[in-house]
């Protein structure tokens, strides 16, 4: 027999029908999951950039209200810091105008603060938008993986059940496509889980940073 192919060749070589849909099923798992850290990645990368933009022109801004004067830049969308900050001058425009002074009473402020949550609320979700799913691919790729394993060893011994025979040749085949299903989950859970914690550790930074500056405008 020619080895020379490598052991997963020879295991895929080998895979049985339940084999074959369990690393089908894992292939769309990992297609999905690096897409999903892909977009991530650059998501975060965005926000953090357009964040340092917003947060350098907002001190050079001569008044609190004065990028808001200005309308939507383009150049700051993708920002949750410039989000943040136009849905809050948005709101305290509006009720400028309601009460017909720039010195608000405390239900006007309450108006602000609010819209203040509300856009910071909105924020947070869009930065862990995707999460579950690189969650999702560090429990269950490495289930569905040992499922698929499983699954192939016990066909594998329920064959040599029938055949009244235990080699080393017979039972080689059969074990080796078993154990690929597992290699394939733990291709799909290992990557997710350490992009899974990094992306995390920024999401959090990014939100504590968009906390900080709400406490700022309030």
């Amino acid at each position: 027999m020619d080895m020379s192919s490598g052991g997963v060749a020879f295991a895929l070589s080998h895979a049985t029908l339940e084999g074959q849909i369990t690393i089908s099923v894992l292939l769309v798992f990992s297609l999905i999951s690096w897409t999903v850290i892909i977009n991530k990645f650059r998501q975060l990368g965005k926000a953090k950039k357009r964040n340092g933009a917003f947060l350098e022109a907002y001190s050079k801004s001569k008044s609190p209200l004065g990028l808001f004067n200005k309308g939507r830049l383009d150049q700051l969308q993708g920002s949750p810091m410039y989000d943040l900050y136009y849905g809050g001058s948005e709101e305290l425009k509006i009720q400028q105008e309601k009460y017909e002074t720039e010195k608000l009473p405390n239900h006007g402020m309450s108006a602000v603060r609010i819209a203040l949550e509300r856009v910071l609320g909105e924020s947070a979700v869009a930065l862990e938008s995707g999460m579950i799913v690189l969650a999702t691919g560090i429990s269950g790729g490495a289930f569905i993986g040992l499922l698929g394993t499983v699954w192939g060893v016990m066909d594998t011994f329920s064959g040599i059940g029938r055949a009244q025979q235990a080699t080393l040749t017979t039972m080689a085949p059969g074990v080796a496509s078993a154990l690929i299903a597992t290699v394939a989950g733990l291709m799909v859970a290992i990557p997710s889980l350490f992009c899974y914690n990094f992306l995390v550790t920024k999401t959090k930074t990014i939100t504590m940073e968009l906390d900080n500056f709400a406490a700022h405008l309030e």
